[in-house]
């Protein structure tokens, strides 16, 4: 039960910061658009992280010694870009986190840009693969660890999705909008500038 709940608190605390699949999550349950098959995108990509990382950390580092920077500088770029497009959003008063009054993405498009938003910031990877992984060597029970932290994103994700609803009051002036977009636009550059100088 402790490598469980160790697994679950781990899990949980390398999610909660507001990130741009975080905000995309909340757009969306803001939306009521796709939020259980993006919620389910975000939940189970996590898991096969998780797994991939608790079952197999020390492999990787030693196949690919190559992967560790491609992730960081491709990440870093990409996390710029995201950056700018929200504080572009910001200034325009509108654009990528719009309450629910807007027209929903298609399907593909949200799960698309679901997919872009996980599988390529490198903190997923960081978090997932190289901390989870390492942490879990720690406990006989691997396997329990990596399902304790895997419960926590299932929970974390469907919690924000579904929670955003709660949360539409809050959100529904355009000028809480723009705050969020330059919020997220700030969080995105300061990852990204971590990822260059470390």
């Amino acid at each position: 039960m402790t490598a469980f709940g160790n697994g679950f608190a781990l899990g949980l605390s390398l999610i909660l910061a507001i990130g741009a699949q975080n905000a995309f999550v909340l757009r969306q349950g803001l939306r009521r658009a796709h939020v259980l098959p993006v919620c389910l995108t975000c939940a189970l990509s996590d898991a096969v992280l998780i797994i991939a990382g608790v079952t197999s950390f020390a492999r990787i580092t030693e196949a690919a010694p190559w992967l560790s920077p491609l992730m960081r500088y491709g990440g870093a770029a990409f996390l710029i870009g995201y950056g700018a497009i929200s504080l572009a959003s910001a200034w325009r008063g509108g654009g990528a986190l719009r309450a629910a009054d807007g027209p929903s993405d298609s399907l593909s498009a949200a799960l698309l840009t679901c997919l872009a938003l996980t599988w390529l910031n490198p903190h997923v990877y960081l978090d997932t693969v190289v901390l989870l992984g390492s942490v879990s060597a720690q406990y006989e029970q691997t396997a329990v660890f990596a399902a304790g932290a895997v419960l926590a994103s299932f929970a974390f994700f469907f919690s924000l999705g579904y929670g955003a609803r709660l949360m539409a009051p809050l959100l529904a002036r355009p000028t809480a909008w723009r705050i969020l977009d330059a919020a997220i636009a700030v969080t995105m550059w300061a990852i990204a500038l971590r990822l260059l100088i470390e």
